[in-house]
């Protein structure tokens, strides 16, 4: 029995030990039945009736946080022999660290830092060991491109991957891609609801239902739930609300053929934050509530997201996957941004500092059709093993956004007269003015790709990795520009053809069955249009990498992965380098365009460990250090990459103080940060603790307290605007689960 507990976080005890009447669940079933919620209670006693210890809590809590398997299918080997480095948040740990939008399940991945969004790029924005990957974003293993408020309601885990990946992945993925892992039907009923309430407004409750079908073989249904409302602890006026369903449902086509349908429906309404304008290459030194925009701002997003998914065995040596993904995002937005002339000082008076408010207007479409079939065989030739898998992906994606203005400062001739406020004393109130569009566009992108990776196993020590993929990425882009009171001044028409292979090989010797050394190399590319448009300058408008072919990257890392202590303690580190040798930068004989003559490079280690320290004591954490460098190589200019912390770390401690109550605690550091050119933000700690009590087998009781000290740190750098992170939050929870 206690292998079954191990291998999910919910289980049906037998009848012998389920209680007949039970007040308490009854009264609770009945308030859940009357909101909707069709809760079916199953009844657990295990503490009163099972002493604890004979229970093994630490095997209960190895299925928290540890995770042994790739949630992406196309990687065949448990991560232990991935050579790779991976980090995975599990639905627990996204549970114990209060992670309530994907942005807070970030923050706890070492080597990844946040930028601000910026005019029609808004949703995610992190940077993994040093490259931005806003445009590498996946769910279940598929492309997953629009730009929304992302919630983890639906997540069974989020997984980093880190390094080029575009074999993998295909476009894109220099520093690493970022993988959702969606909740779907399992064997066991689940019953859960959650509510959350704390400082800031914060109003949460998600429901997670799962109910076996008696329709055939390994047949459910499950459905999330998601209403949130919360503010920014510790600044003014900003706000988000977002409400998602999620439902999927899983049949068994015959003993051979598993289908899964699911749903995902996502929208928020937000104002959004903009933070704070630069002075003198700082964050202005003002209150950290200072909020510059406008209460009649805006940020609203929505996701449909329908997948389909069959999972075929051929014969005992082969299976077949096939997905297919229909999606469609959109985005309205009014947005804020605070500026300051360049010759004001950090020492001016604050009230007699004018802040112009720069007003950006947008609103766009994207959409997204993807077909992908997998081919997994495990065989042998000769004394040889072979995990291979290989497949085939297509895809159609469009975007067609509108961006428009309302302003007119120094720095910008909109000849429209921007409205401003102090440094001071901001005034929000509600923006009555005009705004012009100047720029439509409509872009579309296909890709058709092929793949193929094998890992060929010589005896118990030594394997080698071996595969390639070859991308076709066609883009169509055409644009309107127009003036300030709407007369049309150009149109332009853009097609590229990008036709690229990736390569990843490894070899991985196995001393012994629980470590793992290995030697991986593999490449990646980024095309113009990758995200999709060629609109490289959110402000200025500009297409400046219309005639560029894709940037080229490569990436070497030697690491070593081990689980030790019978299981107990899992400990991975790296250390690698990734290399861009073309990269995009201004063409001195082009003004307004770039050239390929850049080198970005970016050296390091990593250092991740997940242990039971005993029984009771579980610790997970992690360490990067980043060395980085950009060098133009037709000016001779060296500098630092934008947005890269030399050091971040991560740890949590969670420590099981009887039956029922349990605490966590932990830190997260971040280095100081640079941002075009001179600009900077330092460095920071904050500090987190959790206290859980298991009032009941089906109640739990749990508190959150997230930057404990109150820290004023700067958590999303940009060029224009730089953003505080979240002050000081409590979040109180009530748990029912059965």
């Amino acid at each position: 029995m206690l292998s079954d507990f191990s291998s999910s976080n919910h289980f049906t005890l037998p009848t012998c030990f389920r209680k007949k009447h039970d007040p308490l669940k009854h009264l609770i079933s009945t308030v859940l039945i009357s909101t909707g919620a069709n809760v079916m209670v199953a009844g657990s006693v295990l503490a009163q009736e099972i002493p604890v210890e004979e229970i093994l809590v630490q095997d209960i809590q190895r299925d928290r946080y540890l995770v042994e398997e790739s949630s992406v299918g196309k990687y065949t080997e448990p991560l232990l022999n991935t050579p790779q480095a991976v980090t995975t948040i599990s639905s627990q740990m996204l549970e114990d660290r209060n992670a309530m939008s994907l942005d807070d399940a970030l923050r706890n991945v070492p080597g990844i830092t946040l930028g601000a969004g910026e005019f029609s790029w808004q949703g995610n924005n992190p940077t993994i060991r040093g490259f931005s990957s806003r445009n590498d974003m996946f769910l279940d293993g598929m492309r997953d491109t629009g730009n929304y408020a992302r919630d983890p309601f639906n997540l069974e885990s989020v997984e980093v991957l880190l390094g080029p990946s575009s074999m993998v992945f295909g476009r894109g993925s220099t520093g690493g891609v970022i993988n959702q892992s969606t909740k779907k039907p399992v064997a066991d009923e689940i019953r859960s609801l959650h509510m959350n309430v704390g400082n800031a407004g914060t109003r949460r409750a998600t429901v997670d239902f799962n109910q076996p079908l008696q329709i055939g073989e390994n047949a459910g249904f499950r459905v999330n739930l998601l209403a949130h409302e919360q503010d920014v602890p510790g600044r003014d006026v900003t706000t988000s609300e977002r409400y998602g369903i999620a439902p999927s449902l899983s049949l068994g086509l015959g003993s051979a053929t598993q289908l899964t349908l699911g749903f995902l429906h996502l929208e928020s309404d937000s104002v959004p934050d903009y933070g704070l304008p630069w002075i003198e290459n700082r964050p202005a030194n003002v209150e950290r509530e200072s909020f510059y925009g406008y209460s009649s701002d805006y940020m609203d997003t929505r996701a449909d997201v329908g997948s389909l998914i069959i999972d075929h065995r051929l014969n005992r040596d082969w299976t077949l996957n096939a997905q297919i993904r229909l999606a469609d995002y959109s985005r309205h937005s009014f947005i804020t941004e605070p500026q300051v002339a360049a010759s004001v000082l950090q020492s001016d008076p604050a009230e007699s500092v004018t802040v112009h408010r720069m007003i950006f207007t947008g609103d766009s479409t994207e959409t997204m059709e993807q077909g992908q079939v997998n081919l997994r065989g495990d065989f042998r030739t000769g004394d040889i093993e072979h995990s291979l898998i290989g497949g085939v992906e297509v895809s159609s994606e469009s975007s067609d956004p509108t961006f428009g203005f309302a302003s007119r400062t120094p720095f910008f001739d909109y000849n429209i007269l921007v409205p401003v406020t102090t440094l001071a004393n901001p005034v929000g109130g509600i923006y009555t003015g005009t705004t012009a569009v100047r720029l439509t566009s409509d872009t579309s992108s296909d890709t058709l790709a092929a793949y193929v990776l094998d890992t060929l196993k010589f005896g118990d020590h030594w394997q080698l990795s071996a595969g390639l993929r070859r991308d076709r990425f066609k883009t169509d882009y055409a644009e309107q520009r127009f003036d300030v009171v709407g007369n049309q001044t150009s149109s332009a028409a853009i097609r590229t053809r990008d036709v690229v292979t990736s390569y990843r090989t490894a070899v991985v010797y196995k001393p012994v069955e629980a470590g793992t050394v290995y030697l991986g190399w593999g490449t990646s590319f980024n095309p113009s249009g990758e995200s999709i448009s060629f609109i490289s300058s959110g402000r200025g408008l500009n297409t400046s990498n219309v005639s560029l072919e894709p940037e080229k990257n490569e990436s070497v890392e030697l690491g070593t992965k081990w689980s030790l202590a019978d299981d107990h303690l899992f400990v991975d580190a790296s250390v690698f380098r990734i290399k861009k040798t073309n990269a995009r930068v201004p063409d001195p004989l082009n003004p307004g365009f770039n050239t390929l003559a850049g080198v970005q490079e970016n050296k390091g280690l990593s250092v991740n460990i997940s242990s039971f320290a005993s029984s009771t004591v579980q610790l997970t954490g992690g360490y990067t250090y980043l060395d980085d460098e950009q060098r133009n190589t037709i000016t001779g200019g060296v500098s630092a990459i934008n947005n890269v912390a030399a050091n971040t770390f991560s740890f949590w401690a969670n420590w099981l103080a009887s039956s029922r109550l349990s605490m966590g605690g932990g830190a997260r550091y971040v280095d100081s940060r640079l941002v075009s050119g001179s600009k900077f933000a330092d460095d920071y700690w904050a500090l987190d603790a959790m206290a859980k009590f298991e009032y009941s087998d089906t109640l739990t009781l749990k508190l959150n307290l997230t930057n404990i000290t109150n820290e004023y740190y700067f958590d999303q750098l940009h060029p224009w605007h730089v953003v505080p992170g979240p002050g000081f939050a409590a979040v109180f929870a009530v748990n029912l689960d059965y």
